[in-house]
């Protein structure tokens, strides 16, 4: 049995999930949740469980993206890997 790592960004190296989206999308979600006040409304994200007869990928869980109705200050998002992005130094 071998161990399989979480993908890394190409640009700062740091680890990310990938996730399919609602619709049909995938997305690079940072590794753990914030606090909804801290992520900037468009890097907000949840991860809904959800059917593979639903979506053209069989997957367990899809991201969805948080619009319409903001969450609680204090409830957990998951913000998108690019609100914490900072490329590495030495590639330049």
């Amino acid at each position: 049995m071998s161990v399989i790592e979480p993908p890394s960004c190409e640009e700062c190296g740091a680890l990310v999930r990938l996730y399919p989206t609602n619709y049909d999308r995938w997305v690079s979600l940072a590794m753990r949740e914030f606090p909804a006040k801290d992520v900037p409304a468009r890097y907000r994200w949840r991860l809904v469980k959800r059917p593979a007869r639903h979506s053209s990928v069989a997957v367990e869980f899809v991201a969805v993206r948080l619009r319409g109705i903001d969450p609680l200050l204090g409830e957990l998002v998951v913000p998108a890997h690019r609100m914490l992005c900072v490329p590495d130094e030495n590639e330049f």
